[in-house]
């Protein structure tokens, strides 16, 4: 039986990927720092060397990360991505060599003109986080390069579900519009509504970076749908859904910058393998409020 193992298996990719794994019967083992089958840090590279060379997995997929492009995650950041991804390259290079190895990349290491972003877009170390996110790439193209070891890179644009802390604009907004709807006061501290960005679905995040793994021909993929909106129409519509009018429960952060003020990719490569999104901008909106609810009515 074929086995994975998922570095920062607590996240909702980790989520999403196992359930997929699982569909295709393939033995799933689950490492995080906090929770899962296995406890364990990646910048560790003894932990991360026992682990490869006594399980040999089929496939290895990093996610662990502060995602957040904030200067203060720096080293929590650099453990994280930069050395985690040397040590899990190093470490099936010594002991599973057969291995498929998946990088997760980030929308925002590349520079940003507001225009979509594909493959061929240059890098640019905006942040400490698209800095550490640039380096791994490159260790995974020496190990592909050098080596021969099956790294792949999915560059994942914004995307949420159910499973998204409330620290995350998209689920704030979500448990806001409802809190508001049963009786809060509280209003909304939101920053500048006008930015764009897309909003897809986990799930459908984790179908692509499967199928990008599963081939042979290509090794680093942008992954989103190319389709962009504004975050007040997401502010909008998931008020409206709770009969609420949005402009009277807000107010806007005047201190808060954002990276970009539109961030799309350009997802011809990926939907030329026939991987098309399940979910959209409404869909996702609609099972996001209908989980709040019920999580809500169970307490």
């Amino acid at each position: 039986m074929k086995s994975a193992l998922i570095f920062g298996a607590n996240g909702q990719d980790g989520y999403y990927l196992s359930k997929l794994l699982q569909l295709n019967k393939i033995e799933v083992i689950s490492i995080s720092r906090t929770s899962g089958s296995i406890l364990g840090d990646v910048a560790d590279f003894e932990f991360v060397e026992n682990i490869i060379k006594n399980r040999h997995p089929s496939y290895v997929f990093h996610f662990a990360a502060n995602s957040t492009t904030k200067h203060t995650a720096l080293l929590e950041n650099h453990a994280s991505i930069s050395t985690g991804t040397l040590n899990i390259l190093e470490a099936v290079k010594k002991h599973s060599p057969d291995a498929k190895i998946f990088i997760s990349g980030s929308a925002m290491q590349f520079k940003n003109d507001g225009l979509p972003i594909s493959e061929n877009t240059p890098f640019e170390s905006s942040s400490a986080y698209s800095a550490e996110r640039i380096y791994s790439v490159y260790l995974s193209r020496y190990y592909r390069e050098k080596f021969h070891l099956n790294t792949y890179v999915g560059y994942l644009f914004n995307h949420d579900s159910p499973l998204r802390s409330e620290n995350h604009i998209n689920q704030k907004i979500v448990l806001s519009a409802i809190n508001i709807a049963n009786g809060s006061q509280d209003k909304l501290i939101i920053g500048d509504v006008d930015v764009k960005k897309e909003f897809n679905y986990a799930g459908d995040i984790v179908k692509a970076i499967w199928q990008l793994i599963s081939q042979n021909e290509v090794s680093e993929m942008v992954i989103g749908s190319g389709v962009a909106y504004n975050i007040r129409f997401w502010i909008e519509y998931c008020f409206n859904k709770m009969g609420l009018k949005w402009q009277d429960h807000t107010v806007k952060d005047e201190k808060f910058v954002s990276d970009y003020n539109v961030l799309v990719s350009d997802p011809k490569l990926l939907i030329s393998t026939g991987w098309e999104p399940t979910k959209n901008i409404f869909q996702l909106a609609e099972l996001m409020l209908n989980s709040a609810i019920e999580k809500q009515k169970s307490k």
